[in-house]
C-alpha cells in the first residue's frame, strides 16, 4: 500500500495544491498529516484535495483544535487524531507524533514498524533499530525544498518526493 505523508504546511495552500496534485500521480492511497496546518481552512483544502482516507494529527501551531475537529467531522474519509495516532495497515504498526523527540522515542519502543514525526520542517528517514523513523520534510517551504514523502508498507520503504513548484495552482499564473 502507498501511503502519503505530509508535515508543516503552514497555510502554504499553493503549494499544497501542487503537492495534492503529485500524490494523485503517485496513486497514493491513504495520506498522513503530521501537524502544523495552521488554520483551519488549510485541513478543509487538504480534505477536498485527497478523496482516499486521511489521517492527521496537531502540531505546535495548529491553535484552533475546536474548529480543525468541526471541519474534519464535515469530511467522512478524515480522522483527526489528537497529538499521536497509532495505526495498522496490512500488518504495519504506524504512530504519528509532530515532535522528533517524542517520535524517537517511540522508534525506540520498538513497538511500531515506522514513526513519522515533522516540527523541525528537516528531510530525513533512518533505521532505529528495526524501525524506520522519517521527517517527510515541509510542505511550506519556509527552511528548505518544500516535499512530502511516500511510504509502501510492503517493503516499510520511504522516499521523499519535492514539490514541484512549476506546477500551475489554479487562479495564479506562474
Amino acid at each position: 500500500m502507498k501511503i502519503a505523508i505530509m508535515s508543516d504546511i503552514h497555510d502554504n495552500i499553493w503549494n499544497l495544491e501542487r503537492a495534492l496534485q503529485q500524490v494523485q500521480d503517485q496513486e497514493a492511497r491513504t495520506l498522513l498529516f503530521l501537524g502544523d496546518f495552521c488554520a483551519p481552512f488549510t485541513l478543509d483544502q487538504l480534505a477536498r484535495g485527497f478523496s482516499g482516507p486521511i489521517h492527521a494529527i496537531l502540531g505546535n501551531n495548529d491553535g484552533d483544535p475546536l474548529l480543525l475537529s468541526r471541519i474534519a467531522g464535515e469530511h467522512p474519509h478524515v480522522t483527526l487524531h489528537g497529538h499521536v495516532a497509532e495505526l495498522t495497515f496490512e500488518g504495519v504498526k504506524i504512530a504519528m507524533n509532530h515532535y522528533p523527540e517524542i517520535a524517537r522515542g517511540l522508534a525506540h519502543s520498538r513497538l511500531y514498524d515506522a514513526v513519522f514525526s515533522g516540527h523541525d520542517h528537516q528531510r530525513y528517514h533512518q533505521k532505529v533499530e528495526n524501525t524506520l523513523w522519517a521527517n517527510p520534510g515541509e510542505v511550506m517551504g519556509r527552511f528548505g525544498k518544500p516535499s512530502f514523502g511516500i511510504f509502501l508498507t510492503g517493503d516499510l520503504s520511504f522516499v521523499h518526493v519535492d514539490i514541484d513548484l512549476s506546477r500551475r495552482v489554479a487562479g495564479h499564473s506562474q
